[in-house]
């Protein structure tokens, strides 16, 4: 079965154009290139990709899973060619330094054509993602000569990467990590075994470059003493081609509950004589070199989670314009259930979570690329804090909702979601594993509130906590009984967040337990608020527009823009008063019942 997917071009369009992202971009260097007509045509193109190529082979390559075949890893039928007309139409190299063969185009524009990969084809959606985390590793710490040899091929797609972090006694807690490596003259030699290695093996390029951690034999104990190492499944050559195949393989696939077309592998490493590695960098800095490639991914989980809700909200709204069952409320019989109240509840639920996610992920975007770009240091330096406050939430906030809102969509079909040949199941199956991959979301929530608020001092966030003031002091200068609903329901939930934020900065350090138990209600209340800001810059916008008059546009859909901000406003920001009662109280209610009991 072929479940349809259309890129959601115009909402891109409006987000990057209508909100002026595009044109804070055009302000940093290299972005004057950066056209209105250069971004739809990349669109438009990536669109055709995902909905002509990638789309299609989604649902069966999940039936048909990858399969380990005498040491050899097949990908489900269609991935191949895939990923070859993928890497002919320049695909891999988007975001890249034009230095090693990438096309240099911002991480906003980049990002939503990554969100129509993985809307798309979430499975075959994974390798790129892990491809650019190696990428932007190497990139940051790499030898010259390994950028010479590795980076053209990777971000040229002839090669693709991997992140090799987990072990079977060592999962958050990198601390445990076994793998050990030997010294030798000009490399070291590699032993060990990785878990949970996503496209550790493939069919879809000619070498795989996997990137390690392991301990030296004289290294220090616990994170401290981790190194990283470039480990190629075949060594290139003097003349930089795949040589001698390494002592690196795959010796199972992990049977998942999603995600089935991407293989996910059991990686030893050294069964005979070692697998010849290279360091990058300095010895035991290897998990501060790996968390370049950490907080590229988990960006781009979020991307993930965004994308999942996108694609289970299309085929849900497809599903309720056809199904008919019921009496609509004028008396239709049988009415398309899309009439009925409690459908359209819910379809309205999860397009407009998609669309904050949307605005706050590509707003996240534009200071990533303004942390790198902006000629001013003062600039540059309030991006960098602004993306470290941003990257949990959007990991965190973006992939929670996409498990309940995949859910939903299996909801809206009724019985047929439940039945695997409808393809609703699947997405909501694909995402259970955004909210555990590339840091649990615990590990992000505890992220937010020791790192990014107590630690910090509340600095980057109280920053942030005062632009959403000033968003809601222009509010107050905007007429119409919509505007003034937005205001108010956005004010309560900025409200309550500077409440739980102040909270935290005054008990969290003395009572760290009470700090974390409130963690994970801290960082949805955050995603919820933040998501409603920019709900209300699109409210603004839309009004704006419809109020304008003059231009031609299209003003049906201006319209569902703004009525899709009341719906956030109206439905979705009074769920913040619920989440500030538990922050207060920290753990308590977790302390009432002893370990034994639980």
């Amino acid at each position: 079965m072929m479940v349809p997917y259309n890129a959601p071009i115009a909402d891109m369009r409006f987000v990057l154009k209508d909100l002026g992202l595009l044109g804070q971009v055009q302000q940093l260097h290299g972005g004057e290139e950066i056209t209105p007509d250069l971004v739809e045509a990349v669109l438009e193109e990536a669109g055709k990709l995902a909905r002509d190529v990638l789309a299609p082979i989604n649902h069966a390559g999940d039936r048909q899973h990858s399969r380990l075949e005498n040491g050899v890893v097949r990908t489900p039928d269609g991935y191949a060619e895939a990923y070859r007309a993928y890497v002919e139409g320049g695909w891999n190299s988007v975001p890249f330094e034009a230095d090693y063969g990438g096309q240099d185009l911002p991480w906003t524009i980049a990002t939503a054509v990554q969100e129509m990969w993985q809307s798309a084809n979430l499975a075959f959606g994974l390798c790129p993602i892990l491809n650019q985390g190696a990428v932007e590793a190497l990139q940051a710490h790499g030898s010259e000569a390994q950028k010479q040899l590795y980076l053209p091929r990777m971000i040229s797609g002839e090669w693709t990467g991997t992140m090799n972090l987990t072990e079977p006694q060592a999962g958050s807690d990198l601390s445990q990590v076994k793998t050990r490596a030997e010294r030798r003259e000009d490399h070291y030699r590699i032993r060990g075994q990785k878990i949970y290695i996503t496209y550790g093996e493939h069919d879809l390029a000619e070498n795989i470059v996997h990137l390690v951690l392991a301990r030296c034999d004289d290294a220090p104990e616990g994170v401290k003493g981790i190194s990283l190492f470039i480990v190629p499944k075949f060594l290139p050559d003097e003349t930089g081609a795949p040589g001698q195949r390494n002592d690196v393989r795959c010796v199972s696939l992990e049977r998942k509950l999603g995600i089935n077309g991407s293989p996910t592998c059991v990686m030893a490493y050294g069964d005979d004589e070692g697998a010849v590695g290279y360091l990058v960098g300095e010895e035991n800095r290897g998990l501060e070199y790996m968390f370049t490639m950490m907080n590229n991914a988990r960006l781009a989980v979020g991307v993930q989670g965004l994308a999942a809700v996108e694609r289970a909200y299309q085929q849900a709204r497809d599903y309720a314009r056809e199904r008919r069952q019921g009496r609509a409320i004028d008396g239709t019989y049988p009415a398309a259930i899309i009439r009925h109240a409690d459908i359209r509840r819910m379809l309205m639920t999860m397009r407009a979570y998609s669309e904050a996610m949307r605005a706050l992920i590509l707003d996240a975007m534009l200071m990533q690329d303004t942390a790198r770009r902006h000629p001013e240091e003062s600039y540059r330096l309030y991006a960098k804090r602004r993306v470290g406050v941003l990257t949990p939430v959007v990991k965190g906030w973006c992939t929670d909702m996409a498990v309940e809102l995949t859910s939903m969509g299996v909801q809206v079909h009724g019985g047929m979601g439940y039945i695997e040949e409808t393809g609703a199941a699947q997405h909501f199956r694909d995402s259970r594993i955004l909210p555990i991959y590339e840091g649990t979301n615990g590990i992000q929530a505890n992220d937010l509130v020791g790192r990014k608020l107590i630690r910090d001092g509340g600095e980057a966030i109280g920053e942030y906590i005062d632009e959403l003031h000033a968003l809601i002091n222009g509010l107050n200068e905007r007429g119409g009984e919509d505007m003034a609903i937005i205001r108010r329901q956005l004010a309560l939930a900025v409200d309550h967040l500077d409440n739980a934020t102040g909270h935290l900065l005054e008990h969290g350090a003395e009572n760290p337990d009470a700090a974390h138990g409130a963690a994970a209600y801290y960082m949805r209340l955050f995603g919820l608020t933040a998501g409603g800001a920019m709900m209300a810059r699109a409210a603004i916008v839309a009004q704006d527009k419809l109020d304008g008059g003059g231009e031609e546009i299209d003003r049906g859909f201006y319209e569902a823009k703004l009525a899709t901000a009341l719906f956030y406003a109206e439905n979705i920001l009074p769920l913040s008063a619920g989440l500030v009662t538990p922050i207060a109280r920290g753990p308590a209610s977790l302390r009432a019942i002893p370990d034994e009991a639980l």
